[in-house]
């Protein structure tokens, strides 16, 4: 059921801005003042780091939450939430409908994030086949909006005194990726399903996240080796870091702010791996990283590794892929979801205190 409270002095308002169209996003800031939106929504994937995050921000802010989670998974983050856990899998078409079934609005945010090996058709099949088919859901069941969360790899990174944005090209092709590619490829379903169908659509493509709940962990296992002091030096690139918490905020404003067909990357400092070194490093209490490793090294440790577990048949610390990619500064201007969608900016310290604490406490760093 999806619930509007008003306020009197708000009609002329409210009145003025349906004329808009389209560019509601424009009086939104003054309208979410007087108005309080309670959606039933279903989120994918809610149980990892962007999920957890998400799924208690939508919590908080009074929506009913259908968490679709996969069969026989342990979901730890999501255990003392008040939400309705349905299992299934993206890829099964008839438990995706019964996933989002009664629900006003679908956050799809599953996605298989594996980078080794570098090809692979199951990496393809979650990211395309699982979106077609909560695509197909969404529009069974007439949905009032679909986000969409992909990558901002899906646009060509820039330098830091000219970042890339929504309007560069997919530029990653060369990494050959199939995490990176099949993103992209998602992506262009989720805007021809909105083009062919009028689907309600937003999309929103984080840059590297850092912060609480991140259980696998994933991008915190980054913070992890600096924190027992195994990050031997760096690179000559960076990445565009952000707060995880501020990610969810800009998706959970996506529901009722935004413009239904468009992209926002959601990210926060364009930073180099030497200076968010510094910054986490002074946080920690510990020495950050003072050796520079240059390219040439970076790229023969990755390929050699690679061939190492191509061998062994285990993931390498540093794949061949991935070493390219750590040799390049990955730097977007994250302005337009700044201004269309009230996306925070916390201070990146912030994030990395938050983190290590929640590592801290759930035993991470022992």
């Amino acid at each position: 059921m999806h619930v509007l409270s008003t306020k009197s002095n708000c009609q002329c308002l409210w009145a003025t801005a349906k004329t808009l169209g389209n560019h509601l996003f424009l009086l939104f800031p003054v309208l979410v003042g007087c108005y309080t939106f309670t959606m039933k929504i279903a989120i994918t994937g809610p149980d990892g780091l962007l999920g957890s995050n998400v799924t208690r921000m939508l919590v908080d802010n009074g929506h009913e939450v259908v968490a679709f989670v996969q069969p026989y998974k342990a979901i730890p983050t999501l255990e003392p939430l008040p939400i309705e856990i349905r299992r299934g899998d993206v890829l099964d078409p008839d438990s995706v409908l019964d996933g989002v079934k009664g629900c006003n609005a679908i956050i799809h945010i599953a996605a298989n994030t594996s980078v080794w090996p570098s090809r692979s058709e199951s990496v393809r099949k979650v990211n395309i086949e699982g979106t077609r088919n909560v695509l197909d859901a969404a529009e069974h069941f007439n949905v009032e909006r679909l986000v969409y969360i992909g990558t901002a790899n899906s646009f060509t990174f820039g330098s830091k005194n000219h970042p890339g944005d929504e309007n560069t090209p997919f530029g990653s092709a060369h990494y050959k990726m199939d995490y990176i590619d099949s993103k992209r490829a998602a992506m262009e379903l989720v805007l021809k399903r909105h083009v062919e169908s009028r689907l309600p659509v937003i999309l929103i493509h984080p840059t590297f996240m850092i912060g609480p709940y991140d259980s696998t962990p994933s991008s915190g296992q980054m913070l992890i080796r600096l924190y027992r002091r195994k990050v031997p030096g760096y690179t000559d690139g960076g990445k565009c870091w952000v707060h995880v918490h501020d990610v969810a905020q800009a998706i959970t404003n996506s529901l009722s702010m935004g413009r239904l067909g468009e992209s926002y990357i959601a990210g926060g400092y364009n930073l180099s791996y030497k200076e968010f070194f510094g910054i986490a490093a002074d946080v920690m209490g510990i020495r950050a990283p003072t050796l520079r490793i240059p390219n040439s090294l970076t790229l023969l440790i990755g390929l050699m590794q690679s061939i190492v577990s191509t061998v062994t048949k285990r993931p390498p610390l540093l794949s061949y892929a991935m070493a390219r990619i750590g040799c390049d500064g990955h730097y977007y201007d994250t302005n337009k979801a700044e201004r269309e969608l009230a996306m925070p900016k916390t201070d990146i310290r912030f994030a990395i205190e938050e983190s290590i604490r929640w590592f801290e406490e759930n035993g991470y760093l022992r």
